[in-house]
């Protein structure tokens, strides 16, 4: 599972132009069963996606794919995480999207 942060970077001022892309990119990597969930950060800093049913090099090409990383809107932080505990909701999301 990764965990995907993406700050707003250098070139925020653009998020308007590269918006339909990226929200297209996120929809796709949904669509994919890849993205299992995606929203905002709090106080307008950018957002968060949760992947899973994917391994590294897949999650790291698809994040430079989003026109918001290739285009400098946002800079993009890939973490991997090893669940150990999970609430019984969070396995059947997972187990759902597997």
């Amino acid at each position: 599972m990764f965990i995907i942060f993406l700050r707003f970077g250098p070139n925020r001022s653009q998020a308007g132009q590269w918006m339909a892309g990226h929200n297209q990119w996120i929809q796709q990597g949904l669509d994919d069963g890849v993205f299992l969930v995606a929203g905002s950060l709090d106080n307008a800093q950018g957002g968060v996606v949760l992947a899973g049913n994917a391994d590294s090099a897949e999650v790291q090409a698809r994040v430079w794919q989003d026109p918001f990383v290739v285009h400098g809107v946002v800079t993009a932080e890939v973490h991997a995480v090893s669940p150990s505990r999970l609430s019984a909701g969070m396995a059947d999301l997972l187990r759902a999207a597997a």
